[in-house]
C-alpha cells in the first residue's frame, strides 16, 4: 500500500536507510539534501518504507505542483527491492490530485511507461574508473590530451584551496550574471548545500590557477558512497585558453583511477558540455523528464502565456 506522508510525519532515519540501501541509490534523495534544496518536501513511501518517492512541492497563485529542485539532477522512485514499470507507474498514479502541475526529473533506475504524461529523454555522463590512468587517457579526445599539455605549459597548476563563496564569486563574474538563471536565493541554496557537504566530510573544492596566480577554474566535487558527483563548477574567460579545467579534472582522475568510483559529471543535455565530458572518455546514461497537467483549461492557458512571457522578457 502506498502512503502519501507530510514532511513532519517522515521518518527520516527509514527514509534515509531506504536510500542508502536502494541499487538506484542518488545523494540527492536523502532527507539531508532535500531539506536543503526543498524545503518541506513531501513524500510517497510503501507502508515498509522499501520503496519512496519524494514529492518537491512549491506553490504559486494557489495552484499546488511539483517542480525538480536546482542542483538536484534525479529524483524519482527508490526502492530496496527491483524496480519494474509496474511499481514506477502505480507511484506516479498515487500523486496527489492537489498538485495540478508536475514537472520532475526521474533517475537513471526508472522508466516510465505510460501514454497519459509526457515524458523526455535527457542525458547525463559518466565514467568508471576502475582502470589504470593510462587506460583511462586513453579513451580521452585528442583535444582534450592537447589541453592538458597546453595547460602544463601555461604554468596552470593546483594551489591553495578554495572557499565556498570564491567557488561561487568565480561562476557569478564569469557566467552567472551574464546567463542570469540563478537568482540571489539560489546562490544562498547552494552556499548552504556544498557547505554541509563539507562539513559532512562528503564534499571538497578543487581549483587550478594561471601562471599569474589568479584563480582560473574551481569544482566541488561530492562523494557519496561509490560515485563522485561534479556538483558545481566554474572558470573564468582565460581557462578556455589555458586549458584550466581540463587540467582541474584529469588530475582528479589521475588521483582516483583504479579504484572502484564512478565519476559523475552531472549533466550532458547541452551539447558543448556534452562534447566536453565525452572528451573524457565518459559513456552516456539516459533518465527521464515527466510532465503531468492537470490543470483546467483557463489555468492551463494563463499558466503558459507566462512561461511565454518570461521568456520574451528575458
Amino acid at each position: 500500500m502506498i502512503l502519501c506522508l507530510k514532511h513532519l510525519e517522515i521518518d527520516r532515519a527509514r527514509w534515509d536507510d531506504c536510500i542508502s540501501r536502494a541499487a538506484n541509490r542518488k545523494v540527492y534523495a536523502f532527507s539531508w539534501y532535500l531539506d536543503i534544496v526543498s524545503p518541506g518536501w513531501d513524500a510517497l513511501i510503501d507502508e515498509d518504507y522499501s520503496s519512496v518517492f519524494p514529492l518537491t512541492r512549491g506553490r504559486k497563485a494557489y495552484v499546488s505542483y511539483l517542480f525538480q529542485p536546482f542542483f538536484c539532477q534525479q529524483l524519482g522512485l527508490f526502492s530496496t527491492v527491483a524496480i519494474n514499470a509496474g511499481t514506477q507507474r502505480e507511484f506516479i498514479e498515487n500523486i496527489p490530485e492537489r498538485f495540478r502541475y508536475i514537472d520532475i526529473q526521474l533517475n537513471s533506475g526508472c522508466y516510465p511507461e505510460n501514454d497519459e504524461f509526457e515524458t523526455e529523454r535527457r542525458i547525463n555522463h559518466e565514467l568508471k574508473l576502475n582502470r589504470t590512468y593510462d587506460e583511462i587517457v586513453s579513451g580521452y579526445s585528442q583535444n582534450t590530451r592537447r589541453n592538458i599539455r597546453k595547460a602544463g605549459e601555461m604554468g596552470v597548476s593546483a594551489g591553495r584551496a578554495v572557499k565556498t563563496d570564491e567557488l561561487l564569486g568565480l561562476f557569478r563574474r564569469n557566467f552567472g550574471n551574464r546567463e542570469g538563471k540563478l537568482k540571489p536565493f539560489h546562490y544562498e541554496q547552494l552556499a548552504t548545500l556544498l557547505n554541509k557537504c563539507l562539513e559532512m566530510g562528503k564534499g571538497e573544492i578543487r581549483s587550478t590557477f594561471s601562471e599569474q596566480g589568479a584563480l582560473s577554474a574551481a569544482a566541488f566535487f561530492l562523494r557519496d558512497n561509490d560515485r563522485i558527483y561534479n556538483l558545481f563548477a566554474a572558470s573564468d574567460h582565460i581557462a578556455r585558453e589555458n586549458g584550466a579545467m581540463f587540467r582541474l579534472i584529469d588530475q582528479y582522475i589521475r588521483e582516483h583511477a583504479g579504484s572502484h568510483l564512478i565519476f559523475d559529471f552531472e549533466g550532458g543535455n547541452d551539447p558543448d558540455l556534452g562534447r566536453f565530458y565525452k572528451s573524457f572518455g565518459a559513456t552516456e546514461v539516459f533518465y527521464d523528464r515527466i510532465v503531468i497537467n492537470r490543470l483546467p483549461f483557463i489555468l492551463d492557458t494563463g499558466f503558459r502565456l507566462a512561461k511565454a512571457m518570461r521568456k520574451i522578457i528575458k
